[in-house]
């Protein structure tokens, strides 16, 4: 009984859930400035920097490609530098080079040092996506996206509206963005104890449907998002709808782990993964049939409640697999089998099954981030191709038909094991 005079104490499940939230939601500012604004926030700047720059499609597409590349060696470096310095260090790493990335995109308009930079952006991203998705313990975390893109989608259109040339503004205050979002997120970030564990050795052959899927994902959603802001140009669109299309959408960002929470959750992998995919399929070919700005308008908003669900989606089916302890080896010594475990090295009473979880997670979260950084590497630059010969609704075309096609691929995908501790790896 509760003494007079005093509140009743929380039940500790109700504050347990209620500081995993919190720190996800910080944690979440991580996404919002290595995708939101280091990634995403490029498709509103393009616009300007090509009319000041002189640049046709291909060329502005060539800068995203520069930040698939690097985004690809930070998928590589993730999973061996997390192992080495914790996913803690690799997080915090990776959004302070993420803001010097995007101060660097105002320090020099050369191609050259402009495709650096964009490397660099991708290649810190990487390390923040695979680190975060590893810390995070709630799908918050692929929210943070969202605020990244309404922040920049608020901002930057009016800046930019008549004046191109203002460009290097709009990178300094991304810049400064990404850095209260690195000081705001860092105590969230916390080193989980180590333990010497043994990476799976085939981390993407069990689930290589998902990993096919993901890539078209990977090469077809980008172009959606990179030249959504050159179509509406193109189309002559006021600022005030451009800024209004970018908010709703990143807004529609933020809303997607509330709308995917319980599909993602309950719903078998393959299907969880083709469901958004689809959404962004039909979302992508809205605005072919015609271009109205209530029509693009629907399209954005549809764009932005699939798109990072798709990861979500991935990412979970992932942590499952992850979460299973492997497989055991059987050794026929003659007669009889004996049955062999790869264990980890525990320091302590759960520490080591927590530790070879998050290595396991690591491992296979740089995997498939690899996989998607290919994708998303090839997509703008072809794509920019395509819309030159054929005009920017190309790039929307684009993005139709690869998620398409990757839906159709997840829905072939069999259900992967359940994170209940003590079940073995399944192989599908």
């Amino acid at each position: 009984m509760t003494p007079p005079g005093r509140p009743a104490a929380r039940p500790v499940g109700d504050l347990t859930s209620g500081r995993s939230s919190w720190r996800a939601a910080r944690l979440a500012l991580g996404t919002a400035a290595a995708l939101g604004l280091g990634r995403f926030a490029y498709g509103l700047v393009l616009p300007a920097m090509a009319t000041d720059l002189h640049w046709d499609l291909a060329r502005a597409g060539a800068l995203t490609t520069a930040n698939g590349f690097g985004y690809l060696a930070g998928a590589l470096a993730a999973a061996p530098v997390t192992r080495r310095i914790g996913p803690a260090a690799a997080y915090r790493l990776g959004m302070v080079a993420g803001a010097a990335a995007l101060a660097a995109n105002a320090i020099d308009a050369g191609y050259p040092p402009l495709l650096a930079a964009r490397a660099l952006a991708g290649l810190a991203g990487a390390l923040v996506f695979v680190a975060g998705a590893v810390l995070s313990p709630t799908p918050i975390f692929f929210a943070g996206t969202g605020l990244g893109i309404a922040v920049s989608g608020a901002t930057i259109p009016p800046l930019l509206d008549g004046h191109p040339s203002r460009w290097p503004l709009a990178w300094l205050g991304l810049a400064l963005a990404a850095a209260l979002a690195t000081a705001a997120s860092w105590g969230a970030a916390r080193p989980a104890p180590a333990a010497g564990v043994q990476p799976p050795r085939s981390p993407v052959r069990p689930l290589w449907l998902v990993a096919v899927a993901y890539l078209l994902f990977a090469a077809g959603y980008i172009a959606y998002i990179t030249f959504l802001s050159a179509y509406l140009d193109q189309r002559a669109a006021p600022a005030a709808q451009e800024a209004l299309t970018w908010t709703l959408l990143g807004a529609a960002v933020i809303a997607a782990p509330i709308l995917w929470r319980r599909p993602i959750a309950r719903w078998p992998g393959g299907l969880a993964l083709a469901a958004p995919l689809g959404a962004i399929a039909v979302s992508g070919a809205l605005p072919l049939l015609t271009p109205l700005p209530a029509v693009v308008v629907l399209s954005a908003l549809g764009y932005g409640a699939a798109f990072m669900a798709v990861p979500a989606a991935v990412t979970a089916i992932v942590r499952a697999r992850a979460a299973a302890p492997p497989a055991p080896v059987r050794l026929r010594p003659g007669v009889g089998a004996i049955v062999v475990r790869r264990a980890s090295v525990a320091p302590g009473p759960g520490v080591g099954d927590r530790a070879g979880a998050e290595a396991r997670m690591a491992t296979r979260m740089g995997a498939f981030t690899a996989i998607f950084a290919a994708g998303q590497t090839a997509g703008p630059w072809l794509a920019g191709i395509l819309a030159d010969r054929t005009g920017p609704g190309a790039t929307l075309a684009w993005t139709a038909a690869l998620c398409a096609a990757g839906g159709l691929l997840a829905l072939l995908t069999r259900p992967g094991p359940t994170s209940r501790p003590g079940q073995p790896e399944q192989h599908s």
